[in-house]
């Protein structure tokens, strides 16, 4: 056994159950429900539990103990095995099980090392998935965990799909768990040795969600990502805070509950009023770890996003557009006298559409219909396409108010095109 594991090694004795007021009090049932598992408040039954399933973590060693130990061994064997533990009630061959299930499925991500390039995984830089789908880590919790914000009501998913595909959103939450989240977690542990809890705080914001927004294929991508979630990195929900609930969401929350472990229906509060939910999530985070449009004093998501996908991209800032075109659709950017701008465009049409550009100042010509760039699916690919629409002409300067507009090839079919403008400093 190494130097390592030695020192990971912890006192059973000091897992099991301990009787204080915190959980000997009347009305202290929630937090007694809340506290199960955890190193302190085993049974004697569980810590042999721990202690037969550590012995097996440590003879199986390998990819096994890795799997395990998905975050490094800084997390601590205390609070990591008990994780595992907890994730299927401390039945020691559910748990063996589960470990192997997970094991195989970290089998073809682990041989691309979790896919360290982002965009690599994507197909496509991150920031321009994450102009279709925001989500961004910000902060930490008074406990530590980062904070992770949602935004699933501004999820569209027709230009998700033509920048990348449902195997793409996969590795890019492989590398997001593994490079992104893991270093968040390890950087929190080495300016805080005392932190141990790997967990999250989620806050989901449900602004703008509709029913239609929650189609097969959204659902899909939700489901993916929760699959990986729920089988590989288990019990890593500290809380989830749910804002902005729309009237629909609220009145089946009370029969959702009813199909969840009552430990999780514990971690989740859902709020439509946004004060009450400004509320409480000072109560779980410092008010300058909270971006201010949620009520906090930090730098807003938008901005962050806006900044993030700044740096990125190395430009002033990205804009995109998503044209819907059955015979034919267009948009503009007004580029300013200190900017120029690169275009690009992403689809999975397999028809296609001729983009073409011009000047609606001045009503000038950029490009001509028969100069016109011709984008479409590759035949007999799945992967959607992607164009450099400027390519030719190079950047656009402003002053222009750049009209680009798209005339669908197909005769019965509405096709999505995503059009990303790239804008620079001169």
């Amino acid at each position: 056994m190494t130097d390592t594991v030695e020192n990971l090694r912890v006192d059973v004795e000091e897992l099991l159950a301990v009787q204080d007021e915190s959980t000997s009090s009347k009305g202290s049932k929630k937090k007694v429900n809340m506290n199960w598992g955890f190193p302190g408040h085993l049974t004697r039954a569980e810590g042999d539990i721990f202690v037969k399933f550590r012995d097996e973590v440590d003879k199986r060693g390998g990819e096994f103990r890795n799997t395990v130990y998905s975050f490094t061994e800084e997390e601590g064997e205390a609070y990591c095995l008990t994780r595992w533990l907890r994730a299927r009630k401390y039945v020691y061959d559910d748990v063996i099980k589960m470990v192997e299930e997970a094991t195989e499925c970290r089998a073809e991500p682990r041989e691309h090392d979790y896919y360290p390039n982002a965009t690599e995984s994507l197909g496509v830089e991150p920031a321009i998935f994450q102009s279709q789908y925001p989500q961004l880590y910000s902060g930490f919790s008074k406990t530590g965990c980062p904070v992770f914000y949602s935004k699933p009501g501004q999820l569209e998913i027709d230009g998700l799909e033509c920048i990348t595909t449902a195997q793409g959103i996969l590795n890019y939450h492989w590398h997001v768990m593994q490079h992104d989240y893991k270093n968040r977690l390890l950087g929190f542990k080495k300016e805080n040795p005392d932190f141990k809890r790997f967990e999250c705080v989620t806050v989901l914001d449900l602004a703008n969600v509709t029913v239609g927004k929650l189609g097969s294929r959204t659902l899909d991508i939700i489901k993916i990502q929760s699959h990986v979630d729920s089988l590989c990195f288990p019990e890593t929900m500290n809380k989830t805070v749910i804002v902005n609930a729309p009237r629909f969401f609220s009145m089946t929350w009370g029969l959702i509950k009813g199909w969840l472990d009552q430990r999780t229906v514990n971690k989740i509060e859902l709020f439509s009023n946004s004060s009450a939910a400004q509320k409480k999530l000072k109560e779980i985070i410092d008010e300058d770890q909270i971006p201010s449009d949620y009520g906090g004093t930090a730098e807003d998501t938008k901005t962050t996003e806006k900044r993030v996908a700044s740096e990125e991209c190395g430009v002033k800032y990205l804009w995109t557009n998503l044209l819907s075109v059955r015979s034919s659709a267009s948009c503009n950017l007004n580029i300013q006298n200190d900017e120029e701008v690169d275009f690009h465009v992403y689809t999975k049409s397999t028809s296609g559409a001729t983009l073409t550009l011009s000047d609606a100042s001045n009503r000038s010509t950029l490009m001509t219909p028969k100069e016109g760039l011709k984008v479409a699916r590759k035949e007999g690919s799945d992967e959607p396409n992607s164009e450099h629409l400027t390519k030719i002409l190079g950047r656009i300067s402003g002053p222009k108010n750049v009209k680009i507009k798209a005339v669908g090839e197909g005769m019965f079919s509405t096709d999505f095109f995503l059009i990303v403008g790239k804008v620079y400093k001169k």
